[in-house]
């Protein structure tokens, strides 16, 4: 059951069920065994299904709201919702390796309707079937991930402390963490601003890192009192991106 608060009404059902389990008395081995070659091992799935907690008075209600839905909105809010349940289960087991998910990385994504128990064991009335989110390519004239990872790799580049920083401080902005955002974020631009990549101004109205650093630092003091404005969102956003577009700056050498 999902709430927004303890007291508040249930909004939504999240129902995670494993497919394609390999059986557990294979997995029964107490001591390394001879193998000729590495064949491919069986690779579990999980099967995540959002289920709305207002039901729909009827099926043609339900018909015409999928036949209206807004399929990118409601994929965004099934991937908020099911990280929220990743990042309270990698908090709850004290497991910093459970990662979080986006749209991408799912095999296959469906909508639809039905009664209760079809969609809690993934049967619909009616669905459909949305095509794969793919990610955005860039242009290799721009940016060569590839190229940069090979050389990462093979010990020609080093990479910032800074980098993974940012990277976190836009994962938590994006699940709507505003107060580990925060904090994640003082922390990078310091990272930045000690490695010199705010040398050139990076901002979108042409403010240097510099000039957010205040911002940033008002909002982290402010999350460690629990005091977090709600407003505090589009000013963390708008650092957050100039530390990105910093950080793509000096990777394609400006």
């Amino acid at each position: 059951m999902v709430r927004p608060a303890a007291d508040a009404l249930v909004e939504s059902v999240l129902v995670l069920t494993t497919l394609g389990a390999p059986e557990r008395r294979m997995l029964q081995r107490n001591k390394p065994r001879s193998i000729q070659s590495s064949d491919p091992e069986p690779v579990p799935t999980t099967r995540a299904t959002v289920v709305r907690a207002a039901a729909f008075s009827s099926e043609s209600e339900a018909a015409a709201w999928l036949s209206g839905a807004d399929r990118d909105e409601e994929l965004d809010a099934a991937i908020t919702l099911l990280n929220r349940a990743l990042h309270a289960h990698r908090v709850a087991s004290a497991d910093p390796y459970i990662p979080e998910l986006s749209p991408e990385r799912a095999l296959v994504v469906r909508i639809g309707y039905g009664s209760g128990e079809e969609v809690a064991d993934g049967r619909y009335g009616e669905a459909l079937e949305l095509p794969r989110v793919t990610p955005r390519r860039r242009k290799r004239s721009m940016e060569a991930p590839e190229e940069r990872f090979a050389a990462l790799l093979g010990g020609r580049e080093e990479v910032l402390p800074a980098e993974e920083l940012v990277l976190r401080a836009r994962a938590d902005l994006n699940a709507g963490r505003l107060a580990e955002a925060a904090l994640q974020a003082r922390v990078a631009i310091e990272a930045l601003l000690a490695a010199d990549v705010a040398s050139s101004e990076s901002g979108p109205a042409g403010a240097s890192l510099g000039g957010h650093r205040e911002a940033i630092g008002a909002a982290a003091n402010a999350a460690l009192r629990g005091e977090l404005p709600g407003d505090s969102a589009a000013a963390l956003e708008e650092a957050v991106a100039a530390m990105e577009l910093a950080l793509k700056r000096r990777r394609l050498g400006a």
